[in-house]
């Protein structure tokens, strides 16, 4: 019996970590082929190289797709799009994928997805149905939704969207949030065995700051993250661990800005990329997750640990209770900090559940995979919910 290839597409360090046990679980089963094309910033200097950690990990990169430019003005990432839409449309043309499936919502992905339509490729798409309405991510990810045959999502309203959306329901699947996963799956990093890998020593207070471009809103990331590090300047007992921001428009300032602050302060180290095994290690050890990033709504909540979400660049999304929301102004932002440190809030986290589950989501992605039928799936109806 031939194996149905699955081609996953992967370009960045948080996409990788999410999808790296359904990428296993294709890979042991019996029925799949996996194929993989990596591209973004894993092929990026700047960014770490961090397809390394992907073939650290046991897989085999079948082909990689070089489209990042060495710019992150609104024109460059366009002309990124592009230059990757020439490379996705060579290396399917060579694999001939059964299906492609991606994840979530970025740039390189919605370029790999375009590339994938005219080749008659079927798509799955995971993570879809979410809002991120402070991000050009949003009409990616709901664009990559009409692009796409099969969806798997993290929550029962996630489905609903895309339902809503037009999408047949019999091709919606709700599996929960992959970040899970890895939780579940992996043995974290003890205090001491982390503080060694890190060169970083914990103090009383501990954060674990990400804080990514708000690409819908004109010249504010600068402002925004100016005020984060203002307000970190006035908590001075605290040790702070920065992972740098994506690859996104105005990303570039932001790491000039990080890399200044942690030369000034020696309680606080940034990091290009920490690995999925070192980043969740530190969520498990740190008091709070502070900045924009999906893993504070996602991953946090799991570990029973505060997340203060600045500004609208998730919002939209399923929150736990355990995440606390502030503007993107200094004082707002301390008084995030005092609630977070606040002995009722401490208390009020041990009884925090994760809305995106309790892990399982990868096993049920591959098993779908193995069993749906392909024949005819390129032919989408569209699902009308008006009353006509």
């Amino acid at each position: 019996m031939n194996k149905r290839k699955i081609c996953v597409v992967t370009g960045t360090r948080a996409e990788y970590g999410l999808l790296r046990w359904v990428m296993e679980g294709i890979q042991n089963s019996s029925q799949l082929e996996l194929q993989l094309v990596v591209t973004g910033m894993h092929l990026s200097n700047e960014f770490g190289l961090t397809f390394r950690e992907i073939e650290q990990d046991g897989f085999s990169i079948d082909r990689r797709v070089e489209m990042l430019l060495s710019s992150d003005s609104s024109s460059g990432v366009a002309k990124s799009m592009g230059v990757g839409m020439i490379g996705f449309a060579d290396a399917f043309k060579e694999l001939n994928p059964d299906m492609l499936l991606v994840l979530g919502d970025r740039f390189e992905i919605f370029a790999a997805t375009s590339a994938a339509i005219p080749a008659r490729i079927p798509i799955a798409h995971l993570h879809g149905g979410e809002t991120t309405q402070g991000a050009i991510d949003e009409a990616f990810r709901h664009s990559l939704t009409k692009m796409s045959h099969l969806h798997f999502v993290a929550t029962e309203e996630y489905r609903n969207r895309v339902i809503q959306m037009g999408e047949q329901a019999d091709r919606v699947f709700c599996v929960g949030g992959l970040g899970v996963d890895s939780i579940v799956r992996m043995k974290l990093l003890e205090k001491k065995s982390l503080e060694e890998a890190l060169d970083f020593s914990f103090g009383a207070r501990n954060l674990l700051v990400t804080f990514h471009p708000v690409t819908l809103e004109q010249n504010s990331s600068e402002h925004q993250m100016h005020e984060l590090l203002s307000a970190l300047d006035d908590l001075p007992e605290t040790h702070v661990i920065f992972t740098m921001p994506n690859a996104d428009t105005e990303g570039r300032v932001l790491f000039g800005m990080i890399n200044d602050f942690v030369a000034a302060h020696p309680r606080a180290k940034s990091f290009t990329s920490l690995g999925q095994l070192r980043y969740l290690s530190c969520i498990k050890l740190v008091d709070a997750v502070v900045g924009n990033s999906s893993s504070g709504l996602i991953e946090s909540p799991s570990f029973r640990k505060g997340t203060i979400n600045i500004g609208d660049r998730q919002k939209g999304r399923i929150k736990s209770a355990s995440v606390i929301d502030c503007d993107p102004e200094k004082d707002s932002i301390l008084k995030a900090f005092d609630h977070l440190y606040s002995e009722e809030f401490q208390n009020f986290l041990e009884t925090v559940t994760n809305p995106y589950g309790e892990g399982g989501a990868s096993d049920a992605i591959v098993s779908t995979l193995e069993k749906i039928e392909l024949n005819n799936i390129l032919k989408k109806k569209f699902k009308d919910i008006c009353a006509l």
